[in-house]
């Protein structure tokens, strides 16, 4: 089968179109025939060896975990699907080795749920780790109504959906974003601030008492902003800096598979209730120029690869 492959750790060049053998799937597995896959971050962290010590890589490495497709075979104990069945997942395994960009892919029971009709096979790929990690941060940090949010990062792929979580969940939702992004953060019903230099001001300005929650999808120098933006008493939680736990007694949250979790926010999506952004579709052979893309920092919502 054709997949995207990289055999060491280095940046989008060392990823190849290749020829791998096929997979197959395990006892409680199903095997994917693959419509689309999405990228996230972690891909390419992973990929210049930022996670080596925390989960094992075996190489060749087929890289990211989000996924849409058909099942084409199904394994010894797979009752929840048959062959015909379109899927999406966020297919995380314990090795990483075997992801989603490729023609066919072996999809753990665990990680996936039935692909909602309403839903393009490009939406559905979007949706899974960006909304998992989006609504596990929003659930931890136990967003609720009347409260008033801040959410760094929020016109990228998981902000965007925490923004709108969070606006579910009846808070108030005040997002950092690049000027460009402001009417996108208007029509999620978010208000928008500029990051950067005077960030502390235009959010004081919005909500002077400051924030009972602060949720952060991008790290370093936001962290920094916490003391004079969160209410006494308020709760701080962070995807990617441990500062949110270890000084600041908040959450730090490494997302996990969930099916639930997922089918819930298939359902959202599938009512329309939860918004998609996909800032680009690529095909298969274009996958390192989409990386480049997602590595700017500057993507509104997802970028996926149609297989």
């Amino acid at each position: 089968m054709k997949a995207i492959a990289y055999e060491r750790f280095g940046n989008a060049d060392v990823l190849e179109l290749t020829e791998v053998p096929d997979a197959h799937p395990g006892s409680d597995s199903v095997l994917v025939e693959v419509k689309a896959a999405s990228l996230n971050p972690v891909d390419y962290k992973v990929r210049q060896g930022y996670l080596k010590g925390l989960i094992d890589t075996v190489f060749p490495v087929i890289p990211a975990w989000d996924v849409s497709g058909v099942v084409v075979k199904t394994g010894l104990d797979t009752p929840e699907f048959k062959v015909g069945d379109e899927i999406l997942a966020y297919a995380r395994k314990d090795v990483i080795s075997g992801g989603t960009l490729a023609e066919l892919v072996e999809v753990p029971v665990r990680t996936a749920v039935h692909k909602p009709r309403e839903l393009s096979f490009e939406e559905a790929a979007a949706l899974p780790l960006a909304g998992l990690t989006a609504l596990q941060t929003v659930r931890r940090a136990d967003v609720s109504a009347g409260q008033t949010v801040l959410v760094h990062a929020a016109a990228g792929g998981v902000g965007s959906f925490a923004t709108q979580l969070a606006i579910l969940a009846g808070a108030r939702v005040i997002g950092t974003a690049s000027e460009p992004n402001h009417e996108y953060l208007r029509t999620l019903g978010a208000e928008p601030v500029a990051y950067g230099e005077g960030l502390v001001e235009s959010a004081r300005a919005l909500a002077p008492e400051g924030f009972d929650v602060i949720l952060d999808f991008v790290g370093q120098a936001a962290l920094e902003t916490v003391p004079a933006l969160l209410r006494e008493g308020g709760v701080v939680a962070s995807i990617t800096d441990s500062r949110a736990r270890d000084v600041y007694g908040g959450q730090y949250i490494w997302v996990r598979p969930d099916r639930a979790n997922l089918a819930e926010l298939a359902g959202l999506a599938a009512r329309g209730s939860l918004k998609i952004e996909i800032a680009e579709v690529f095909d298969l052979p274009d996958t390192a120029e989409a990386y480049r893309k997602l590595e700017t920092g500057h993507v509104r919502g997802k970028i996926v690869v149609r297989i």
